[in-house]
């Protein structure tokens, strides 16, 4: 372990980073719920507010459009302030976004509250990477980043299951009361993290080493000036794109082509349970070796996924939800694992480097969204948005043939 490892036995460490990790987790499962709460909401919302599918990509893109200007200075205040307070931070965040989406009476409204979870987003896409990477080495990093990677798809698959069929019901029909579902549960797992974070053992393992180099733009430049780096930022923005994307318009999707509100949220949840068995396999079969091979299957499986959604056929559709998932949160962990791996990438610059990436990434993040509404409203249908996609995966496709052929990794030195 570098320096501000943990000091205590080795057993009771191995033992306090699994409580840790639990504790990272659980607050990406709040992540995951919030994120994609309004996803199976959109046509009782766009009805109760009076909005079009064009106003809703808007007010969908909102919180990664501020989650751009937020993911760099989170990157610099983790580097300074370490990860309990942030993450307890994001918690509350998170509520507050979820508290004022159901006091909302106007798109403006609305719109600023999601952008709110767009302060607290970064805190965690940021933080957690850097809590792994510190705990976890080798092959345990990449098993420990496939466990955490699951809390926002587990949180994903839960809300869009259990939306129309459980938590409507519970709220009387009424979606500004599942909102407010949403934020006793987003305060529960803040609470839970402040509990397990606050043990002795805990607080040493996720200190910051006090003698790490502080934030400075050459620091910033230095990362930016990498042509490896600017090869993975440049595909974070398609992976968002496509992940954003179909996050949030997938029960639309499905249910213009004729399946009930329930059903197109139990069948929306098809991908968010095959990016969970993904993201526990793929991470640790894309050893260095074999990664960008891997990366390369994903990114064919998202292209090939966008055609199938293109149908009308049950089977077909059914397909193209698992292939969806299966790439959907591996891109994304793959991604970061080749950024954070980079020979020219100190450990002390994680955070930074964290913040680098979920900011570009998050370009597509709002343009997935944001494309999507405005596609199908000038189409009259979700035909466009999916080319889309399929056109994105394939410029991702060229983007890692590029990175290939760049020296450190034909080399075999990035890894070294």
């Amino acid at each position: 372990m570098d320096e501000g490892s943990p000091k205590e036995p080795r057993s009771e460490f191995s033992t306090v980073r699994w409580f840790i990790l639990f504790g990272v987790w659980l607050i990406y499962f709040a992540f995951g719920v919030v994120a994609s709460s309004m996803a199976p909401l959109i046509t009782p919302i766009s009805a109760d507010i009076g909005i079009d599918n064009a106003v809703m990509g808007f007010i969908l893109g909102a919180w990664p459009l501020t989650y751009i200007v937020a993911a760099i200075p989170c990157g610099v205040l983790l580097d300074r302030l370490g990860a309990r307070r942030m993450l307890l931070a994001a918690a509350l965040l998170m509520a507050a976004s979820a508290f004022a989406r159901s006091l909302a009476d106007t798109p403006i409204e609305l719109l600023l509250a999601v952008a709110l979870f767009g302060i607290g987003g970064p805190m965690i896409s940021v933080g957690a990477p850097k809590v792994i990477a510190r705990l976890f080495e080798g092959k345990d990093r990449a098993f420990a980043m496939g466990i955490y990677v699951t809390g926002p798809y587990l949180g994903g698959l839960a809300t869009l299951a259990l939306t129309n069929s459980v938590a409507m019901p519970l709220a009387g029909g009424d979606w500004r009361g599942v909102m407010l579902l949403h934020t006793a549960l987003v305060i529960l797992s803040g609470l839970i993290w402040l509990a397990i974070s606050g043990s002795a053992g805990a607080r040493a393992s996720t200190k910051d080493a006090e003698t790490g180099k502080k934030f400075n733009l050459g620091a910033f430049a230095e990362l930016i000036r990498l042509p490896e780096v600017r090869l993975i930022l440049a595909m974070s923005i398609g992976i968002f794109f496509i992940n954003h994307g179909l996050n949030n318009w997938l029960p639309e999707i499905l249910m213009t082509r004729g399946f009930t509100a329930v059903e197109a949220g139990y069948w929306a949840a098809i991908p968010s349970a095959a990016g969970v068995l993904g993201v526990l396999v793929i991470p640790r079969l894309a050893t260095p070796e074999r990664r960008l091979s891997v990366m390369a299957l994903l990114f064919a499986a998202a292209l090939l996924a966008s055609l199938l959604l293109q149908t009308n056929a049950t089977m077909p559709i059914g397909l193209g939800l698992l292939l969806q998932g299966i790439a959907r949160g591996s891109m994304m962990t793959v991604a970061i694992l080749l950024l954070m791996e980079l020979p020219n990438v100190p450990k002390d610059r994680l955070g930074l480097a964290g913040g680098l990436f979920f900011t570009t990434a998050e370009i597509g993040g709002v343009l997935g969204p944001v494309t999507f509404g405005f596609l199908s409203d000038l189409s009259g249908g979700f035909a466009a948005p999916l080319f889309s996609v399929t056109l994105i995966s394939a410029v991702l496709l060229v983007l890692l043939a590029a990175l290939r052929r760049s020296n450190p990794l034909a080399k075999g030195s990035m890894y070294d």
